[in-house]
């Protein structure tokens, strides 16, 4: 029996836990106001508020530290990696505390984890950080040699629903042929080859269905006249493709409960014309996915908060449910993704991974 703490940073809150083995003790989500962020210059600023939040969940929920077998926290923005359970150590920290390769709450993980291994003398992992780069090489090729696709996505949420809709046919994730399509703020969409995905669109600032909040795939062409028209800044263009993108920018919301209610109280046209192309476009790369794949695909699994909508849902699996059968899994499982990542490598079931073993040459 294992007990594990998991931490798990985001822009504006801070979800810790604690597991035994699988089984999720207990759990909060502690927001922070966007005045007391505010007081911060940069993202490493906050590390001294995450830890003291931490802290402050750990009195008052009384847990016995001494208990603990390790700590596992979400990753952040690192050099390109394979998927697995990383050990946490001077490489990783060096890399998140520089934001060498980007800034995001999510690098504050790994540094909140090791203040508490080194105070506990326990282990300390992440599990499946964003920059998990599986690709293969023709995945990478664009059409142009200055330019190469890149593996940015919810690496954690897809291969731990992955894990389980394998389980769900009686097969094992090494075994067997996914796609995998995470709708949230960003959504991604990635084919899983025997444990491995070896394509799958930038979710963050790249390619892909538009989202809430992002853009996806735009005619580059009339991006390079935006660039030079004088009208926006480097950043005001960067915050039209992720941020203030997609839906955002179409209809002023990235709320799909907004929207929904928009459609059916008010019949809003353009709201229901682009709440179906969100859906055709997604349906379209799950199904560019299922040729990747050679059209031998197990399952098409659904997951991420936007399939807690059975009509968004349903309008998607009117156009793919010829490929294969689709498993809807709501939500996110990233908390007991972190934690079933360490679980794994503390019972010999995968080993751990080096951080600076196995950085990608791409």
């Amino acid at each position: 029996m294992y007990r594990i703490f998991v931490i798990n940073p985001g822009s504006t809150s801070t979800k810790v836990g604690l597991y035994q083995n699988e089984k999720n003790l207990v759990t909060q989500n502690i927001h922070h106001s966007t005045s007391s962020l505010a007081t911060y210059n940069s993202v490493m600023e906050q590390l001294d508020l995450r830890i003291r939040v931490v802290n402050n969940f750990i009195e008052n929920k009384q847990i016995d530290l001494d208990t603990l077998d390790a700590i596992v926290a979400r990753g952040g923005l690192l050099h390109p990696i394979p998927g697995g359970t990383f050990v946490i150590d001077h490489d990783i920290l060096d890399d998140l505390r520089t934001c060498r390769f980007g800034t995001h709450a999510s690098n504050l993980g790994a540094l909140i984890a090791w203040h508490f291994s080194q105070m506990l003398n326990k282990p300390a992992y992440i599990v499946d950080p964003v920059v998990v780069d599986e690709l293969d090489d023709v995945a990478r090729i664009t059409g142009h040699p200055l330019l190469k696709r890149k593996s940015v996505f919810h690496a954690l949420n897809q291969k731990a629903v992955a894990r389980d809709a394998a389980k769900k046919i009686g097969k094992s994730y090494s075994s067997a042929n996914l796609i995998v399509a995470h709708l949230g703020g960003g959504i991604s969409i990635g084919a899983h080859h025997r444990g491995r995905v070896i394509d799958v669109n930038n979710a963050l600032d790249g390619d892909g269905p538009f989202s809430p909040e992002r853009s996806g795939t735009l005619p580059a062409g009339d991006v390079v006249k935006l660039c030079f028209s004088g009208t926006f800044s480097e950043r005001e263009l960067m915050d039209c493709i992720r941020g203030r993108g997609g839906l955002v920018a179409l209809l002023g919301t990235n709320d799909m409960k907004e929207i929904r209610r928009r459609i059916a109280e008010n019949g809003d046209a353009k709201a229901e014309m682009l709440y179906k192309a969100m859906a055709y476009q997604i349906a379209k790369y799950i199904g560019s996915m299922a040729a990747v794949l050679h059209g031998h695909v197990d399952v098409i699994v659904l997951t991420g908060g936007i399939t807690f909508d059975d009509n968004f849902v349903k309008l998607i699996t009117d156009f793919i449910s010829f490929i294969a059968p689709v498993i809807v899994l709501p939500g996110e499982q990233e908390m007991q993704a972190l934690a079933a990542g360490a679980i794994r490598v503390l019972r010999g079931e995968e080993k751990v991974k080096r951080y600076k073993e196995n950085l990608l040459s791409i």
